[in-house]
């Protein structure tokens, strides 16, 4: 690179990443070029653009493993300070939100996909396995989305009474329930499995039917309904 020694402000113009995003637009900007604009800056031995090609690097070019880092991940890096790694945390928590820009309500159910897409904001990257349950309408259209249970890294208990004292109080004529695991593996254990009917039996005891369960995982998820399991 004929710039690798220079701070970024030496560049020509149309090569420094902040010019380039004005001129042709965000979209036409490599990963890299889109860190350095939030970095700003280089450390004195690296410009931006170098430091925002080491961090790339250090999770192999995805994006999926840059959403996960954390700050105590992000100041390792020389240049990388509070300032500098707010800014980074930050906008990859915007991008987990705007993944997936739907309401909470007036949103009609349908299908597995539309479930997992709604859950992306609350359940992607985190690193405790998470419970949560969606109410719907009769119509199928999601009235609310809750947490129910926060655990370990390998599993959460979860309350039964605590999810249909919610249906009840949301008037809820049917629910979806979905959990993450953080390990990425999609197959349901034996204590998923186990709980799934425990909750279908409920659901049919107060006449609130459980319609799915999904396995939900930054690469994808796992519906009971989908293949057949409920």
């Amino acid at each position: 690179m004929k710039y690798s020694k220079l701070p970024i402000s030496q560049w020509a113009k149309d090569d420094r990443p902040r010019e380039k995003l004005i001129k042709i637009g965000v979209g036409n900007l490599s990963d890299a070029e889109l860190v350095a604009t939030l970095i700003g800056s280089g450390n004195g031995q690296h410009n931006a653009l170098d430091l925002a090609r080491q961090i790339l690097m250090s999770v192999n070019h995805s994006l999926d493993q840059l959403g996960s880092l954390e700050y105590q991940d992000l100041i390792r890096f020389p240049g990388i300070g509070d300032a500098k790694a707010i800014v980074l945390l930050s906008a990859m928590e915007l991008g987990r939100r705007r993944s997936s820009c739907v309401p909470t309500t007036r949103f009609k159910i349908s299908g597995s996909q539309q479930v997992y897409k709604l859950m992306q904001p609350k359940l992607l990257d985190k690193k405790m396995e998470m419970f949560w349950v969606v109410y719907l309408n009769r119509a199928h259209m999601v009235i609310n989305s809750q947490q129910i249970s926060q655990g370990g890294v390998s599993g959460t208990l979860v309350d039964p009474r605590l999810i249909f004292k919610h249906a009840l109080n949301h008037l809820a004529s049917a629910i979806i329930l979905v959990h993450n695991h953080p390990s990425g593996q999609l197959s349901p254990s034996q204590a998923d499995i186990g709980l799934t009917k425990k909750l279908l039996n409920a659901g049919k005891l107060m006449e609130i039917p459980v319609l799915d369960h999904l396995i939900f995982t930054n690469s994808g998820y796992f519906s009971f309904a989908d293949e057949g399991l409920l």
